[in-house]
């Protein structure tokens, strides 16, 4: 039996990402929500989930778990973020001034367009355009729609890490992937069944 840490830092979704992992996970996986950073060492895989602001997320991450050895271990093991779960892996957040955990080099920014239509925060369902294969897509057709809630999004020049885009108000980078990780801007829990297929491969992904 494999085990996936979902991480609780006090925040986000945490609860709802949960749900759907038991539903895709079959009698052969465990999942637990967690702050214990043992725990998470004994984990197979990794889920940061959570909306919210930056600057709290670090702080509450800060307050309960080791984050140099929260570090290593994100670097070991398969490892999926979602929405703060992947802001918060850039190098630094606009929001609040925030240094975050430069596992990515690059930066949170805020939406901007000129499109007055456009409103903030992008809550809806939008096309997610995948440029590279990934394990954690099979199945699933490129520019399917999925799930977001955020104001903000990540930027990098580490081209070769990104793995999909989507547009509101501008084009923005939805998802990345660098080794045994991947974090996507977009709610899996949330975008009915291609969300749940995605869950499910990340579930049976192997490095």
């Amino acid at each position: 039996m494999s085990k996936i840490s979902v991480i609780d830092y006090g925040m986000g979704n945490i609860h709802s990402v949960a749900k759907a992992l038991y539903k895709v996970c079959g009698k052969e996986h465990k999942v637990v929500i967690t702050s214990s950073i043992n725990e998470i060492d004994s984990s197979d895989k990794i889920v940061f989930p959570g909306q919210g602001a930056a600057k709290f997320c670090i702080n509450n991450l800060q307050s309960k778990l080791d984050i140099v050895r929260l570090k290593e271990l994100i670097s070991k093991k398969p490892f999926l973020g979602i929405c703060m779960g992947l802001q918060i892996l850039m190098s630094f957040s606009e929001e609040d001034n925030t240094e975050c955990l430069n596992i990515f080099d690059g930066r949170v920014q805020r939406i901007q367009s000129s499109n007055e239509d456009i409103k903030l925060p992008h809550m809806g369902w939008s096309r997610v355009n995948f440029t590279k294969d990934s394990a954690l897509t099979d199945q699933i057709d490129n520019n399917t729609f999925f799930y977001f809630v955020h104001s903000y999004h990540v930027s990098t020049s580490s081209n070769e890490d990104v793995m999909s885009f989507t547009e509101y108000g501008c084009k923005f980078i939805s998802s990345l992937q660098k080794d045994n990780i991947i974090a996507v801007q977009f709610h899996p829990e949330k975008s009915s069944i291609n969300g749940l297929k995605l869950l499910s491969n990340f579930i049976n992904w192997r490095i």
